[in-house]
């Protein structure tokens, strides 16, 4: 089968890999253009180009994927099916015409739930037990296509979110495959409905999204801190008794082990060097300085001399 491939995130690499190692033939990688960084400012490519470029996969750069010399170009590849997985562009109808079996998309949910930019965010952030990953038939409505494939996992205690995409974007391959499967022989699935009554949102987010308030149940803000991390990252201040202060981004944590009741102020630190949220204590794991690397909990106390009596608040 002749696909092509519209992806731009290190969510689509694995995919990407399985899929040029396969029978079906990539005949086009499409990614987002290379974007200034660094501290040189120099154009960086998408991980999605840096490694089409290392399977010797022909690719384009698109700044506008629905501009007519691009949908002019699909249409002479003669591609039978669309494959996106984190591409950063609303495909158009005139697009989705180019392909005779239409395109289909990877999502980082169990749709209907958690259509949007970071539904594994979202995921942890709201408690859920479980995620996965949806293919799905590409529409005009947001992730709302009829479903071809799904897989599931379990969210492990203190997962962040970088380790949940991680994750997912293996799980993604099996999905993806077994959704390709149904392609066979030419046939075009239809897929089942979604359920719009099952619905949700996760909306895209900023960095003040990721501020941490203590004054919190401390399964909230535990779920709040590993959902954000690493990106927007959960910003909070520390503040030394002494005066002392600095930015820092919280990074993991747990319910602390004794379940009573704080007796200081949201935020506080004990003498066990617990943080105090509203309804008990939370034990921090990890944390990182905005002047350093991710360190532990207990290298921080050590380095920066952490006393009972500081305190954590959110960002200015």
């Amino acid at each position: 089968m002749r696909l092509v491939f519209f992806a731009s995130g290190e969510f689509a690499v694995p995919t990407l890999r399985r899929l040029a190692a396969g029978d079906d033939e990539v005949a086009l990688v499409i990614t987002q253009p290379a974007r200034e960084g660094g501290r040189g400012r120099k154009p960086i490519p998408t991980p999605v180009r840096t490694w089409a470029d290392d399977l010797k996969l022909p690719v384009l750069e698109a700044e506008n994927v629905n501009a007519a010399e691009a949908v002019a170009r699909l249409r002479e590849l003669r591609a039978f099916l669309g494959v996106v997985v984190a591409f950063g562009q609303k495909l158009g109808p005139e697009l989705l015409g180019a392909f005779p079996a239409g395109c289909i998309n990877l999502h980082a949910s169990l749709l209907p739930k958690y259509r949007g930019a970071a539904p594994i965010n979202w995921a942890i952030v709201r408690g859920e037990e479980r995620t996965g990953v949806t293919v799905f038939r590409l529409t005009q409505r947001m992730d709302a296509g009829p479903i071809l494939t799904s897989r599931w996992t379990l969210i492990k205690p203190e997962e962040t979110a970088g380790e949940l995409h991680d994750r997912l974007a293996g799980v993604g391959v099996d999905a993806m495959l077994g959704a390709l499967e149904l392609f066979a022989d030419g046939v075009i699935p239809a897929g089942t409905p979604q359920d719009d009554s099952q619905a949700t949102v996760a909306p895209k987010l900023s960095k003040r999204d990721g501020w941490v308030r203590f004054d919190r149940p401390a399964m909230e803000i535990i779920r709040h801190i590993c959902g954000m991390t690493p990106w927007p990252g959960a910003a909070a201040r520390f503040e030394a008794a002494d005066g002392r202060w600095e930015q820092v981004a919280l990074v993991r944590a747990r319910p602390a082990e004794t379940p009573d009741a704080p007796t200081g102020d949201p935020g506080s630190i004990d003498a066990r060097r617990y943080v105090a949220a509203a309804d008990r204590y939370l034990e921090l794991l990890e944390l990182k300085p905005s002047s350093g690397r991710t360190m532990t909990w207990q290298d921080y106390v050590n380095g920066r001399h952490v006393q009972a009596g500081d305190r954590f608040q959110p960002p200015d």
